[in-house]
C-alpha cells in the first residue's frame, strides 16, 4: 500500500525577507528552501513599504535554480535598484516582500493575446530591453496600449510607440506570485 506525501509550497516570500535581511545586516545568506527545482524563466523580487515601491528587481536567467533566482533578485532589491536608496537595517521590519515566479514568455501575435493582469510584458528592439510584470497594469489603471507605451518607454527606453513596430518583439508571461506582509526581521 502507498501513500501520498503532500508537501507545503515554498515560502519564497519568506526566503527573500531572509535573503534581504542578511544582506542588509552584512551576514550570512540563509540555506535555500529544501524543494525539488521546478523550470522558470526567472524571478523578480518587489519591495513596498506603506504602501509605496520600495525597491524592484529581478533575473531573466531560466538556467539558475528558483533558489538563486530569487536570492538574486532579493539582493538587489534592496541594495541594488538605481532608483532607490539601499533599504537600511530600521527598514526592514516595514518592508512588503513580493516574488514573482515568471513563466516561459510567448511572442505577442496580436494585441488581443494581451490580457491586462493577467500577463506580463517583455519588449525588445533596437538591441534594448524592459519589462513590466502583470501587476503594473492593474496596479496604475492602464489599459493595453498605455501598458505597452510606458514599457517601451520608462524601461526598455524606446519610443513609446516602437510596440507598434514589427521590427519590436513582445512577450507575453505569466507569474505565480508569493507575497509576505511587514514581519519578523
Amino acid at each position: 500500500m502507498s501513500t501520498a506525501s503532500t508537501f507545503a509550497a515554498p515560502d519564497w516570500a519568506g526566503y527573500a525577507r531572509a535573503v534581504i535581511c542578511a544582506a542588509v545586516r552584512g551576514t550570512a545568506s540563509p540555506d535555500p528552501p529544501t524543494v525539488a527545482d521546478e523550470p522558470h524563466a526567472g524571478a523578480f523580487v518587489t519591495l513596498h513599504k506603506h504602501g509605496r515601491l520600495r525597491g524592484c528587481m529581478g533575473t531573466l536567467d531560466p538556467s539558475l535554480s528558483r533558489a538563486d533566482a530569487v536570492r538574486e533578485a532579493a539582493i538587489s532589491a534592496a541594495l541594488h535598484d538605481p532608483r532607490f536608496q539601499r533599504i537600511a537595517p530600521d527598514e526592514l521590519g516595514a518592508l512588503e516582500v513580493e516574488v514573482s515566479i515568471l513563466s516561459t514568455p510567448v511572442a505577442m501575435r496580436s494585441l488581443d493575446d494581451l490580457e491586462l493582469g493577467k500577463h506580463g510584458i517583455i519588449v525588445r528592439g533596437g538591441g534594448r530591453r524592459g519589462l513590466f510584470l502583470p501587476q503594473v497594469a492593474t496596479d496604475h489603471g492602464l489599459d493595453k496600449e498605455a501598458f505597452l507605451s510606458r514599457c517601451c518607454s520608462e524601461k526598455a527606453g524606446l519610443p513609446p510607440d516602437a510596440w507598434r513596430d514589427p521590427a519590436t518583439e513582445i512577450l507575453l508571461f505569466t507569474t505565480t506570485v508569493f507575497r509576505e506582509r511587514p514581519g519578523p526581521t
